[in-house]
């Protein structure tokens, strides 16, 4: 049992990766109030841990009944992280920035989309969570896996709050600055989901012919 649970923390935690989501967090709330970041990461981290838990329960059942695959899901996630890391690349996250749009609209908007999923919940953490509760053959075990996913969760929670002392030191060129590196490394990152997924893909195409 506890081999089990230090294997599906291990899994969850490294392709998670909290550490690479706190930058691109720090450039897309560089203009919100602490009090509005912390909300935003608690509302992110809990549709994170919503998303893991449905796809633990039924992510057989929703890939095979929609017939879908974990590569298609990481080309569109790719792709969806390429447009927001090119806006980012100016320095402008104009899908999040209408005028008509209040503060609120914004921070519910990217704490779903790209915070929770794709960055914190892509594919590969979706793929994770599905093949640790199959895996896990009883009721024990697939608590553990449960467990596991939420205290990845919270410890995503803590390192992104705990990443609002660089806000208070970059000002506002500053974060102009890192919404740009961060935009291109988001781009690259996007591209690497892309071929990830597409990659199978064709190869099976061809294998099919």
């Amino acid at each position: 049992m506890i081999d089990y649970a230090i294997l599906a923390f291990t899994s969850l935690f490294t392709v998670m990766n909290p550490l690479s989501i706190v930058p691109i967090f720090v450039g897309m709330t560089g203009e919100l109030t602490q009090q509005q970041r912390r909300a935003t990461v608690r509302r992110a981290t809990i549709t994170s841990f919503i998303i893991l838990v449905a796809f633990g329960l039924g992510g057989r059942f929703i890939f095979s009944f929609f017939g879908i695959s974990v590569n298609s899901m990481r080309v569109v996630g790719g792709i969806i992280l390429f447009g927001i890391g090119y806006e980012m690349l100016g320095a402008k996250l104009s899908r999040t920035k209408h005028p008509s749009e209040t503060t609120t609209d914004y921070m519910h908007d990217i704490s779903i989309t790209p915070l929770a999923m794709p960055l914190m919940t892509g594919p590969g953490a979706i793929a994770t969570m599905i093949l640790l509760v199959n895996d896990a053959h009883t009721l024990p075990r697939t608590i553990v896996v449960y467990v596991a996913a939420a205290l990845v969760v919270i410890i995503i929670y803590i390192v992104l709050v705990s990443g609002e002392w660089i806000m208070a030191r970059l000002g506002e060129d500053g974060n102009n600055v890192l919404l740009r590196v961060m935009g291109l490394i988001l781009m690259v990152l996007a591209i690497e989901f892309i071929v990830g997924g597409l990659t199978p893909i064709v190869r099976e195409m061809f294998l099919l012919q």
